[in-house]
């Protein structure tokens, strides 16, 4: 199997992030994530914020595509919330979920960013209650 040169530019990229080193050799001073013009020092602070909700957070490739200038992957993340974290309160419990993400790179950096996380499953897996409620509506 061929491996793209993009294969190990983004392997190197999520090993900086859980590494929590500068993107700036991975990203360009300037990025557009989800649509939303940001500096670098913004894209990493976004990055940062799950650190700092979830210190034991691990950012794991589970599916990586490359073509050309593109780069889509889905992230595995367990992690266990100890501040307020895509919005949800922390119970102690570990979560899992998934995160889809394109990137475009132009010059070598990564250019534009589209994240979609699976937020649904981190609020099933924090809001349930012990008689098995989630937000008050119980699931079967």
């Amino acid at each position: 199997m061929l491996t793209s040169p993009l294969e190990p530019f983004y392997n190197a990229y999520i090993e900086a992030i859980n590494s929590r080193s500068t993107l700036a050799p991975f990203v360009h001073d300037h990025v557009t994530h989800n649509g939303q013009r940001l500096t670098l020092a913004e894209y990493e602070a976004l990055i940062e914020a799950s650190f700092t909700s979830a210190p034991d957070i691990y950012f794991k490739v589970d599916k990586l595509l490359t073509a050309s200038d593109s780069i889509a992957a889905r992230i595995w993340f367990s992690c266990t919330p100890e501040k307020d974290f895509l919005g949800f309160q922390p119970t102690g419990k570990t979560v899992q979920f998934a995160e889809h993400v394109f990137y475009r790179v132009r010059d070598g950096r990564i250019e534009e960013v589209w994240s979609v996380l699976d937020t649904h499953a981190v609020a099933k897996q924090l809001a349930h209650t012990e008689n098995g409620e989630v937000d008050g509506v119980e699931r079967s």
